[in-house]
Parts: C-alpha cells; structure tokens; sequence
C-alpha cells in the first residue's frame, strides 16, 4: 500500500502522515521513520533537532532512519509485511540529489522500482511547490518541474493521494474506495 501525501508548508500534512502509521500500528504494524534532511546549516540542524524531539514525544514506537541519498535502498532493505514506513520528505530527498549531482533519473528510476516492489505499506510525505510563480533561476525551475513529475509518477503508483490544506485532508485518489 503506497500513501502520497502532498501539501505545501506548515500545512499538516507530516502531522496527517504520522497518523496514518498510527492506525497501521493499532493494526500490529511495525513503524519506521525515515528522514531525509541534511543539516546544511543551522536553520536546518534547528528543525531537525525538533522534528527529533517531536518523534521521540511521539506515542508510536518508530525505529528512525536517516537516509538523505539513498532512498531506493533504504526502501528495498527496510520494507517487509507488517511494517510501515514513513517517509519524510521527498522534495527535500530531490533537493539533495539535484545538489549531488547527474544521477537524478537513475535516482527516481530507481525509487519508482523499489515502491512498485515493496510489501507493506509507505506513507510518502512530500512538499507541493507547483501552485506557486515560476522561480527566477534554472536550478529552482528545475526543481519545480522535477517534484512535479516525480509526484506524477509516485501518484500513478499509488493508491491513496492526499493533499492536506490548512490542516484539512483532500482525497485525490483512493484506489479502495467503491465507485456507484
């Protein structure tokens, strides 16, 4: 079960995705949460020290992991019946790999294989930045087209996509529900 969560800043889509790994854990799931930041500097070492925090507050038994290149991977070892991972986020996840270097498709192509593959369930947690103005700079546009076509890509996959506005869920695909 593949979970896409979109939303854009402070917009409580984290929030809703942990509580989606919470009704798999009152279902006998494992959970594991899986980070993807880098701390770069100290705004970005702050928020993640306080994301720490906030797990460690959580009442979920996560196992964490920090894996901010390596995503296909860390899916294809960590992903088994009865575990749920939760992963937070992938544009943070394309922003490392756009900085890293060429190996981008190879990066995506391989993320898209392992979450075809993967048993149990994902919850992917990701920023939507396409509803804003086109960035002023080649590698911000380019990275508005590419987490663009890479949640295209993950939602076709998937089989639920929310996007949480204002703290409010959106369902845009649930591939259980029953059609009239």
């Amino acid at each position: 079960m593949i979970h896409l969560v979109l939303g854009g800043a402070r917009s409580g889509k984290s929030r809703y995705g942990v509580a989606l790994v919470a009704d798999y854990v009152a279902k006998g799931y494992e959970c594991l949460f899986v980070a993807t930041a880098q701390a770069l500097d100290e705004e970005m070492a702050a928020r993640i020290s306080r994301h720490q925090t906030e797990r460690a507050q959580d009442e979920l038994p996560w196992q964490m992991l920090e894996c901010p290149l390596a995503l296909s991977e860390c899916i294809e070892a960590n992903a088994q019946e009865n575990r749920v991972i939760l992963i937070d986020c992938l544009t943070l996840w394309l922003t490392n790999q756009l900085l890293e270097g060429d190996a981008w498709c190879d990066a995506k192509a391989a993320l898209l294989r392992a979450l075809k593959t993967a048993p149990g369930a994902i919850v992917l947690i990701s920023n939507e930045v396409g509803s804003g103005v086109v960035p002023g700079d080649p590698l911000s546009r380019r990275f508005v087209d590419e987490a663009g076509w890479l949640h295209q890509a993950i939602a076709e996959l998937a089989d639920k996509v929310v996007l949480v506005c204002a703290g409010l869920p959106l369902t845009l695909k649930n591939a259980d529900a029953q059609e009239c």
